[in-house]
């Protein structure tokens, strides 16, 4: 199949690339950097140059890659899905470019795509805050999202909401969205170096309160595998894309400390955390949900290979 992946340098999107090329699909992948074709081409992939917000630009260049599917991984993080320091306490605003490309970009490229008669589109979404903080502690696609999301994130979850909305209901397109886990391996933020790492090394990524909100999270090379799964099979609709091991605060950090040697987490209580971090920070540590994957697994016929965070975390860090 021809296929255009958006993002294709990012975390993700640079996990994913091999695993097309080596199905034998025709990979485009978009930049927005000349500098980085080179790698593209290196992977075996058509480079292509590209401002998903510039809708000309957009029909353009999927007219003129033609691809039968279109994956859409494209964000304004360097690594991938991530809540990086400078942007807790104003998520809206660390998160506005992003939003943008969840938006208009996603509109774009539908409007392109149902233009030049691709027939599926596959879109990166995210599992690991929005999920409505009541009822049972780990969500299914079929649960609502959140409706009161905590003060300075209503942006970020409405851009999650247009995305899911517009690829779902596109009348012709064969529209699937993958809700990733928090996602840690090579690349991420949580990886040796990585900015969520070093917090955890400098004992900056506290365990607040209880510690008892509920965190799924996946491995880069997993979500990859899942989302080349998802290009070739699974009916429309959405899939929470994350491990068999959704685990609360308190357990996932210290466990991701002494995986990397560092000491153990500080404990702080909420009202510190709110003052110090912001409501998001004290709501997610709290009350936040995790996510089951038995759909995909089913639809898309994949199982992760790092079933647990524990595992991922172990090898992960071992080498270093």
């Amino acid at each position: 199949m021809k296929i255009l992946v958006t993002g294709a340098t990012g975390a993700l999107g640079s996990r994913l690339l091999p695993l097309l090329t080596a199905a034998g699909h025709t990979v485009a992948g978009t930049t927005t950097t000349e500098a980085k074709t080179k790698r593209l081409r290196a992977a075996g992939v058509e480079p292509v140059v590209l401002d998903a917000l510039d809708a000309a630009a957009v029909r353009e260049a999927v007219a003129r890659t033609a691809p039968e599917v279109i994956v859409h991984e494209a964000t304004a993080l360097s690594r991938g899905i991530d809540v990086r320091a400078r942007d807790l306490r104003r998520l809206d605003a660390g998160f506005a470019a992003t939003n943008r490309l969840r938006t208009e970009g996603t509109d774009n490229l539908l409007t392109a795509a149902a233009d030049a008669g691709t027939r599926r589109f596959v879109a990166q979404s995210f599992a690991g805050w929005p999920y409505a903080r009541e009822g049972s502690r780990i969500k299914t696609e079929e649960d609502p999202l959140d409706t009161s999301p905590p003060p300075g994130t209503e942006q970020t979850l409405a851009a999650i909401k247009h995305l899911e909305d517009a690829v779902t209901s596109t009348p012709g397109i064969e529209g699937v969205v993958l809700r990733y886990g928090g996602f840690y391996g090579p690349g991420t933020s949580v990886c040796p170096g990585g900015e969520q790492a070093e917090m955890v090394r400098k004992r900056r990524f506290p365990v607040v309160g209880d510690g008892d909100g509920v965190m799924s999270l996946v491995h880069i090379d997993d979500a990859a595998q899942a989302t080349a799964a998802a290009v070739e099979r699974g009916e429309p609709g959405l899939y929470n894309i994350t491990d068999d091991d959704p685990a609360a605060q308190k357990e996932w950090v210290p466990r991701l400390a002494a995986a990397m040697g560092a000491p153990p987490p500080r404990r702080v209580p909420v009202w510190l955390a709110r003052y110090a971090a912001g409501q998001f920070v004290a709501t997610v540590m709290t009350e936040g949900r995790g996510a089951a994957n038995e759909k995909a697994k089913i639809e898309l016929g994949w199982r992760p290979a790092y079933p647990t965070w524990r595992d991922g975390f172990r090898e992960l860090f071992a080498a270093a």
